[in-house]
């Protein structure tokens, strides 16, 4: 077997996931495909690549400098693929985003995008803020959709979106003006790295307290209906609220300047494409047909 890019990308996945479970999850393959294919790699350069204790893999002296090397090729292999693109969009664009603008703002844009460019194969993966800049950060998507602020200096960024973050609580519960209104200091929310929950935790702690317990949920349907249950509260831009036809019965409590966050795409400036280029302008339009109609209002 050919030490090909395909293996490289397989073992630097398996180094920086830390294990063939995560790696397997990342690159979307079965876990036995990625064993073989690390296995296999091990076989043709004649070395052991990792140390394996239980379910551990250390790097070997030898693993660590093909991880050296690996890293350096397949940077080289995405800078070639990028100079020598064609000016007109076509190939992968490969998009992570938040789960509520994926859900309430990509839609159109995406759709509006791929009959322009055809040629373009679009994959959308949903992280939170920061999975989304590490996922860049490593190169395992062109660009994200991430909430501000980035606290990168390194990577490119152009304003999205605009969002209003509001407080979600069950009916009875009595209006939230500050921290001291919320009753039950149980946060629904997504883990650690969401910027919405980090935001959230913030304003809350303003006065000196701190939430007893969060309850970590995978989507905003599972937030949204727990809240309205009175097992806690939780923060949600009012867009995904507007995107349910049978929303539960809940209080809506606006945060003010607080829960204005702009959404941004951001990319690291070497993964410059015409197909991300293409992404951009259409951002821009309809960031202005947006402000248009503002105005006119």
């Amino acid at each position: 077997m050919a030490m090909d890019l395909s293996a490289l990308e397989i073992f630097r996945t398996v180094v920086e996931a830390g294990g063939i479970t995560r790696a397997a999850e990342r690159l979307h393959r079965v876990q036995s495909n990625v064993t073989t294919r690390i296995r296999q790699l091990e076989q043709s350069l004649g070395v052991e690549l990792f140390v394996r204790d239980g379910r551990r893999m250390v790097l070997t002296p030898a693993g660590q400098t093909l991880f050296d090397y690996a890293c350096r090729i397949l940077q080289l292999s995405e800078e070639a693929r990028h100079a020598v693109q064609p000016a007109r969009p076509q190939g992968r664009l490969r998009i992570a985003s938040m789960e509520s603008t994926a859900a309430s703002r990509l839609p159109n844009i995406l759709a509006a995008y791929h009959q322009d460019w055809p040629d373009v194969e679009l994959e959308l993966v949903t992280l939170i803020t920061r999975q989304a800049l590490d996922a860049v950060r490593r190169f395992e998507v062109d660009c994200a959709f991430v909430a501000e602020p980035l606290g990168d200096t390194d990577l490119m960024s152009q304003p999205a979106f605009e969002e209003e973050l509001v407080i979600v609580s069950s009916t009875s519960h009595r209006p939230i003006r500050s921290p001291d209104d919320v009753e039950r200091a149980t946060l629904l929310a997504f883990e650690t790295g969401c910027n919405y929950r980090t935001r959230f935790e913030q304003w809350f702690g303003q006065r000196g307290r701190d939430m007893k317990r969060v309850i970590q949920l995978g989507s905003y349907h599972a937030i949204v209906t727990c809240a309205a249950a009175g097992i806690g509260v939780a923060i949600v831009p009012r867009s995904v609220l507007a995107l349910y036809r049978n929303l539960p019965p809940i209080g809506i409590h606006p945060l003010g300047d607080t829960g204005r966050v702009t959404t941004v795409l951001t990319w690291h400036p070497s993964m410059n494409s015409a197909a991300l280029t293409a992404l951009a302008d259409r951002l821009s339009i309809a960031t202005e047909a947006v402000q248009a109609t503002r105005a006119v209002a």
